[in-house]
This record gives C-alpha cells, sequence and structure tokens, in this order.
C-alpha cells in the first residue's frame, strides 16, 4: 500500500527501529532522484497558481497600498523565501530523507512527531482551504450549464449551502483519487499544473489592459494607510514569507527528489523570484483592474471569469483554476500531511494511508471559515505564519550551526540510547523549550496585531519567530558535544 515502494527506489538503513523507519521515511538511493531543473520549477508553478495563492495576493490591497507598493511588497518577501528555501532544501537533498524525518535532527527522533503534527494541522487546514477555493470553481461551472441547480444554494449546513457540499464533496473525492497514485504520478501532474493556469491569467490580464489600460496599478483599494507607506508596504513583503512558511519547513519532502544541487536552486530561481514576480504582475493587473471594469475590487479570479459571462470562457477559466489548486494542495498541503501522519506510527501507516486521513481531516475543520473575507485570509496567514517560524529557526541553526551540516544517517532512524539523535527517551528537551519560548512570543504577537492591540508587528510573526527560535536553540545547545559523524553521515 505504499505510496512508493514500486516507483521509488530507497536506502536500506541497516537495524533500522520500526517505530522510526518505513518505505516512505527511507532515504532516497540515487537513482530514485529524478526531479530535475523543470519539476522543481513546475512544483512551484502549481504551489503560486492556485485561487488560493491569487485571493490571498490580492487581499494584500486592502492592507491600503496601491498596485505599485503591493507588487514591489511581492517581489521583497518573494527573493527572502528564495533564500530560505534553499537553506531548508538542503538537509534533505544530503540525505534523501523528507521534513518529519530531519526535524528528528533538532528535536529527536521521538521529539520530531511533535514538529510533524504542527505542520500537518496547518497542512490539513491549508489542504481544506484550497479544496473549498477549487470547489467554488466547480459550482460556477455548475450554475453556468444548469441554471436550476440555484435552487440548492438557499439551504445551509455548517457554513455551506447544499450544492456548496456537493461540489466541496466533488473536489474532495477528485483529488484523492489522483493523489493516492503516489510521489510519481504527482510529479506528473504538478508538471502540467502550473503552466496551464497561466493561460487563463495572461488571457484575463490582456482583457483587463484592453479595457482600462495601465492607470489601475495607481489605485488604492483599501482604507489610506496610517503612518508610512514603506512600513505597511514591509508588513505586506513579511506576510508573503508567511504564505510559504508551510513549504519552509517540508520543502524537503520534495528536494529529496531533485537530482543535485544545482537542480533544486535554478528550479527555485526559475519557480519562485522569476515565477512568482510574472504571477504578481498579472494578480495585480487583474485585481485593480476589476475596479473600473466591475465597480469594485473582485479577489477571486473565478468569480472574474464567471461575470465576463460567456459560457466557453466560464468552463475553460473554471477547469484551469480547478486543475491549478489542486497542484497547489499536492504540493503545499497533501504530502506533507501525508508523511507527517506516517511518521507518528510507521509500522502501520504509510504515505497513502496519512493521506486518506489528511483528506478525511481537512473536511472536518470546515475549511471555509478560515477564508471568509479579505482580512480573515491575512489574518490566518500571519498567525500560522508566527507558528511555524520557531520551528525552521530551531532546524536551520542546528543542521548549519550546530551539527555544521553533519548527520550520522543511521540515527536518524534508531532508538538506540547510543544514538547521536537520542538525547533523553527520543527527545530533545532544549529543542521543546526553544520552540515554546519562541512560539509563545511570536504566536502572541500575531494574535495582538489581528485584535488591533498593535500595529505591523503580527504581519512579522514567522520572522521574529524563526530569529528567536534560532537564537534560544543555538545558546541551550551551546556546550552540548555532538559525537563525531561515521561513514554512514554520507
Amino acid at each position: 500500500m505504499s505510496g512508493q515502494s514500486n516507483l521509488t527506489p530507497v536506502i536500506a538503513v541497516p537495524e533500522a527501529d520500526p517505530r522510526l523507519y518505513n518505505h516512505d521515511l527511507a532515504p532516497v538511493a540515487p537513482a530514485g532522484r529524478n526531479w530535475g531543473t523543470f519539476s522543481i520549477f513546475a512544483m512551484w508553478m502549481s504551489d503560486v497558481h492556485s485561487v488560493g495563492g491569487y485571493t490571498f495576493a490580492a487581499s494584500l490591497f486592502f492592507l491600503g497600498l496601491t498596485g505599485w507598493e503591493v507588487l514591489l511588497a511581492m517581489t521583497v518577501g518573494i527573493i527572502a523565501v528564495y533564500f530560505l528555501m534553499n537553506l531548508i532544501g538542503r538537509p534533505s537533498l544530503k540525505y534523501g530523507t523528507p521534513f518529519p524525518v530531519v526535524a528528528r535532527m533538532s528535536f529527536g527522533v521521538m521529539g520530531a512527531n511533535l514538529a510533524a503534527c504542527i505542520r500537518g494541522i496547518v497542512g490539513i487546514v491549508w489542504y481544506g482551504v484550497q479544496t473549498y477555493f477549487a470547489s467554488k470553481a466547480v459550482q460556477v461551472l455548475v450554475l453556468t450549464f444548469y441554471p436550476g441547480a440555484e435552487a440548492w444554494t438557499h439551504s445551509s449546513f455548517v457554513g455551506l449551502s447544499a450544492l456548496g457540499w456537493a461540489c466541496f464533496l466533488f473536489m474532495w473525492l477528485f483529488q484523492l483519487l489522483i493523489f493516492l497514485n503516489g510521489m510519481e504520478t504527482i510529479r506528473r501532474f504538478i508538471d502540467f499544473c502550473g503552466p496551464a493556469v497561466y493561460v487563463v491569467m495572461f488571457a484575463l490580464a490582456i482583457w483587463i489592459l484592453t479595457q482600462t489600460g495601465v492607470s489601475s496599478l495607481s489605485l488604492q483599494l483599501g482604507p489610506p494607510v496610517d503612518g508610512s507607506a514603506l512600513g505597511h508596504m514591509a508588513s505586506a513583503a513579511m506576510l508573503i514569507v508567511a504564505y510559504f512558511a508551510a513549504l519552509l519547513l517540508n520543502f524537503g519532502d520534495f528536494s529529496r527528489f531533485a537530482k543535485d544541487g544545482r537542480a533544486m536552486k535554478v528550479g527555485n530561481f526559475l519557480g519562485l523570484p522569476v515565477n512568482f514576480i510574472v504571477f504578481a504582475i498579472v494578480t495585480v493587473i487583474v485585481t485593480a483592474g476589476t475596479v473600473k471594469v466591475f465597480g469594485q475590487a473582485i479577489m477571486d479570479p473565478v468569480a472574474i471569469v464567471e461575470r465576463i459571462g460567456n459560457p466557453l470562457v466560464v468552463a475553460f477559466g473554471s477547469i484551469t483554476f480547478i486543475v491549478a489548486t489542486m497542484g497547489i494542495n499536492i504540493v503545499a498541503n497533501f504530502v506533507s500531511p501525508a508523511y507527517d501522519i506516517s511518521n507518528l506510527y510507521p509500522e502501520k501507516i504509510d504515505f497513502r494511508l496519512g493521506g486518506l486521513i489528511t483528506s478525511i481531516l481537512s473536511v472536518m475543520v470546515c475549511p471555509w471559515i478560515f477564508v471568509s473575507s479579505p482580512q480573515a485570509i491575512t489574518i490566518f496567514v500571519s498567525i500560522f505564519g508566527a507558528a511555524l517560524g520557531p520551528m525552521f529557526g530551531i532546524m536551520v541553526s542546528d543542521y548549519y550551526v550546530v551539527k555544521r551540516q553533519q548527520v550520522v544517517l543511521n540515527d536518524l532512524y534508531t532508538m538506540s540510547p547510543k544514538g547521536s539523535l537520542h538525547f533523553e527517551n527520543g527527545w530533545n528537551p532544549r529543542a521543546l523549550l526553544a520552540l515554546a519560548a519562541s512560539g509563545a512570543i511570536s504566536i502572541g504577537l500575531a494574535l495582538a496585531g489581528a485584535y488591533g492591540l498593535i500595529a505591523s508587528v503580527g504581519d512579522w510573526g514567522w520572522l521574529i519567530g524563526a530569529a528567536l527560535g534560532a537564537l534560544f536553540y543555538t545558546a541551550l545547545m551551546r556546550g552540548r558535544t555532538m559525537p563525531a559523524p561515521s561513514g554512514a553521515a554520507a
């Protein structure tokens, strides 16, 4: 039942503890590393080109910035993401291990379960959110070609109409059938998803420009900013980093399949700064242009396509956005929770079963609640960024500063007290203390910002959490001697 066992060669780890090892968590062998530059690039296109990504980017206008200011802030933010992503991807590239196994380096072989749970919960919620965004495109399709279904929109159960539930569950099942085929099918699917949505987004941008010209880029869609626009632009840039906070932990789930370091770095460069800036330009043009064309700012690209009114345009646009949103759900919100849940009980839970559990839980969290308004989206992003930032800081400082990029590979899969990652019964109390202290501060600031108790600082939750996590962990680990790496470290 393994998601990779028939497709991906792995390195057998002698005397690996079954509580820590299965085929999906094992190091990928060189023969299984077949993700080239284009596959990494396409993965990022799938991550960026989604209804959720567009809606989040458009919501930055409501910080009170003009189109040009939003574009500049997004550019600065994504350049920072590029450098941070290369840092977190290198351990998995070197050892061929997924995020929950890399987390064992700093949190201990059992303590990594806590880190995996936190990352998994965020992934499950986002998985549901993106499924909900895709289901809205399905609903537009249904109403376009079967107007009588409008009668099913009047009832409501837990926040969704009968038609909304039908479309949501359809997307839920459709994605699941694709995802459970394993990582190679996922790679091929995302190679298609990312480029596909550019067709519709470029068409929308060109259509908007023919209606408005470039003057709409100077529009300010939100309320005027209080104080310096530069400060709000900096906050917007940090929200971009927070938006990628989940993948800033589990990018290793994909970099482990990269052919080499060059494929990872070039793929990241094309997929993050280059691709994201192009997508940002399109987003700013379309969002700002909707004010002149429709009389209001429309953040949902599916709603824009629907307003054009041509059934063929609606069908083509909706299907494209559905495919694109499935792409991001694979990259950011399905693979990681599947590995994270598998890591909790490797003997019984493999990649496919972990994915099934992810899908079921994503329905139970009622994800539409988290994205009910532009303000809700930015608050959601800032809070989960603040929660994940400390883990990034701890893991990066551990690998580069404490362990100096040297880890005994076999120790990632052993419960022996002699293992360098056993710490105290498999838990590293110093990492847990650093996580608790830095997380309390960063999440507290994010919540304070969300409720208006402080200004702007809440948007910096990810950076504050990551910096404090790194400082606290490095200080707590000072003086602790680490075993010298053996031949198994390579």
